[in-house]
């Protein structure tokens, strides 16, 4: 393309150019980078794994990580076939998932330090070998962009080193003088996690990090230690969000399923929030109640009663204070489900939806028939001590916040387009309007006015906003949610079953029909001819043979119910350069059995959808991004060429 000499940017455009030329100080340096980015395109794309509704099960995703979802044992297995026995196999694939438990063992079976500065030297070249082998279609810049800052360069060598007939020798130097310094097992570490981080180059959550499974806070953990990571919100973790901040109605529920699963430990251990005021408020107010409605769901070393009985003193104080939030925000229109004013003088029977209903359990202490929405003083003290210890949580706060950092209610990747649960529509699939921030939206707007709330809570959380929260947990038009109600008071109190059904939004009807995945492709901008709908939220009922992929072919529910309580399976979603894979996990025993028996998750892939070419970066999305700063790089060297901006040469001492 011919230059101009007389061609110069524009003096508005000049004080933000100056910044950037911080990085870029000189023509040299800002062409580099336009070339390198330019080129980047041209790769063949890396691979992004979707998980989705991991809901407090620790150590399996642990170990689905550490096995890249059942990618990495095979690029394993074919790379040392020939030269590996099979337990010598085994030995490297544990030692690459379980490095710190499989370190010790070794360290119990070798017997002198020659021995295991031989071991380190023998393992360490192996996965020397594997990182070079992975990092053949990957720009030097990813793979500096993953490395352990503190021995970037050291990587780069092991990585990208010579490959001619010194490469052999000049190898075994590097990692001996690490291992005689004893660092060897500091250095297996960065190795493991450079292959693990250039193996997958981005892992996507579908959201719900909490609940259910045994440490939600060892969840968000784990992902706070991936290289790459985007973040969906899904309904369990805004309810999180909202307890974290003192919202009275989510810390109750935030609490309650805790108790219901005997999940006490993630609170207590994890977030230092103890449960004394629980404990205290059952044994004063439910000392003879006997709960039978909220009995734990899994064992728990607590006593069984006493968290029925705690378990149910949340609830009370939930009903209570989300009533108090409907009240405030007449825009759900959720009035139905103010239900504590419809109890019987009695309290043998509730009114719901016009129909009166017998009581499975009539007992409620705390509750004043003429003000059934206030709290006694005794919850009142309860849930002072709660809300401080919430809000006093920093592991907690870490923990959203990093969430939030990461997070967003939708990505599109690879024309896949991730969300958690549903676009609330009506039977016609016309998308439902809410009113958010005063203004009715529906679709992608409702979205984006959910994302700017979310963004606002964050930096500045007030009652009305932390309301929605709640709200997002699940309320009706939730995006995150998707059915006309939650019944938790009916399944607790109600015995006719009748009242217990939830009924889920159309959308999960209509996501089987092609035209409507057109349509909600297109509303966010998505190609439907090659675009494709990822949800979690819905559980498929895999052990009755429900099939992930919807009748459209346009649409797939990707929550495997990856924790115990639900069914212990779960699903990663592969989008791979060769095409979208599903691979479906099953139950995990535990690290120790990993680790001295190899036992490992060895998934069940199926075919989602094949390419016939490998794309590349620069068919993808991405190039949006890398076009962007090419064309801010050129603004830069035409500043440079008109000397607006002075280049600077000087070298680093």
């Amino acid at each position: 393309m011919a230059r101009n000499p007389l061609d110069r940017v524009c003096n508005s455009e000049l004080p933000g150019l100056t910044r950037v030329a911080r990085l870029f100080p000189n023509r040299d340096s800002a062409v580099a980078e336009i070339a390198r980015l330019q080129a980047e395109c041209r790769l063949p794309v890396g691979s992004i794994h979707i998980i989705s509704d991991i809901h407090g099960e620790d150590a399996k995703l642990r170990h689905v990580l550490h096995n890249g979802s059942g990618t990495l044992r095979p690029l394993i297995e074919e790379l040392f076939a020939s030269d590996l026995n099979p337990e010598e196999l085994r030995r490297l694939v544990s030692l690459f998932f379980y490095p710190d438990e499989m370190l010790a063992l070794e360290k119990e079976r070798l017997g002198p330090d020659e021995e295991l500065d031989a071991f380190f030297e023998l393992a360490l070249s192996r996965l020397v070998r594997l990182v070079r082998v992975i990092s053949k279609n990957r720009s030097i810049a990813r793979i500096h962009e993953v490395a352990d800052p503190a021995v970037r360069d050291f990587l780069l060598e092991l990585a990208c080193g010579p490959s001619s007939q010194t490469q052999p020798e000049f190898q075994k130097t590097l990692i001996r003088g690490v291992v005689a310094h004893g660092r060897g097992a500091r250095l297996a570490h960065q190795i493991i996690n450079l292959i693990r981080g250039l193996a997958v180059e981005e892992l996507i959550i579908g959201g719900d990090c909490w609940d259910r499974g045994p440490r939600g806070d060892k969840v968000v953990d784990h992902l706070m230690h991936q290289p790459r990571l985007s973040f969906i919100w899904g309904n369990h973790d805004t309810a999180w969000v909202g307890a974290s901040m003192g919202h009275g109605a989510c810390i109750a529920q935030v609490c309650r399923i805790s108790l219901r699963y005997g999940r006490i430990e993630q609170l207590e251990e994890g977030y230092g929030i103890p449960m004394w005021p629980l404990i205290k408020l059952a044994q004063s107010t439910y000392a003879d109640d006997p709960a039978k409605s909220f009995r734990p769901k899994l064992a728990t070393q607590r006593d069984p009663l006493l968290v029925a009985r705690m378990q149910k003193a949340a609830a009370i104080i939930q009903f209570k204070l989300e009533a108090a939030a409907i009240r405030r925000h007449p825009e759900w229109k959720l009035e139905s489900r103010r239900l504590l004013h419809h109890l019987s003088a009695d309290k043998k029977t509730i009114t719901i939806d016009g129909q009166e209903y017998p009581l499975s359990d009539g007992a409620f202490p705390t509750i004043n028939p003429d003000r059934p929405y206030e709290l006694s003083d005794q919850e009142a003290t309860c849930l002072a001590a709660l809300t401080t210890s919430f809000t006093g949580s920093v592991k907690l706060k870490d923990h959203v916040r990093f969430l939030h950092r990461n997070g967003s209610l939708w990505v599109v990747r690879r024309n896949h387009l991730v969300f958690h649960g549903c676009i609330p529509c009506d039977e016609a699939g016309e998308f439902l309007p809410i009113e958010v921030n005063g203004q009715l939206v529906r679709g992608r707007t409702l979205f984006e006015a959910l994302e700017l709330l979310l963004a606002r809570v964050f930096d500045h959380p007030v009652l009305e906003d932390l309301d929605w929260m709640w709200y997002l947990w699940c309320g009706p038009l939730s995006p995150l949610f998707g059915k006309d109600k939650i019944a938790t008071f009916e399944i607790d109190f109600v015995a006719n079953l009748a009242t217990h059904k939830e009924t889920k939004n159309p959308y999960f009807t209509l996501i089987h029909e092609t035209w409507f995945c057109n349509k909600v492709l297109e509303e966010f901008g998505v190609d439907p001819e090659k675009g494709l709908i990822v949800n979690g939220h819905v559980p498929v009922k895999i052990e009755l043979g429900e099939n992930p992929v919807k009748k459209s072919g346009k649409a797939i529910t990707i929550d495997g119910a990856f924790s115990e309580a639900y069914g212990d399976y779960g699903y990663t979603l592969l989008i791979e350069p060769a095409g979208t894979f599903l691979a479906l996990h099953h139950h995990f025993e535990q690290v120790e059995k990993a680790v001295r028996d190899g036992v490992d998750i060895i998934p069940q892939v199926s075919v989602i959808r094949e390419e016939t070419e490998i794309p590349m970066r620069g068919d993808t999305e991405e190039v949006f991004a890398m076009t962007a700063t090419c064309t801010l790089l050129e603004r830069l060297v035409m500043a440079y060429r008109a000397n607006q901006i002075a280049e600077s040469f000087s070298v680093k001492p």
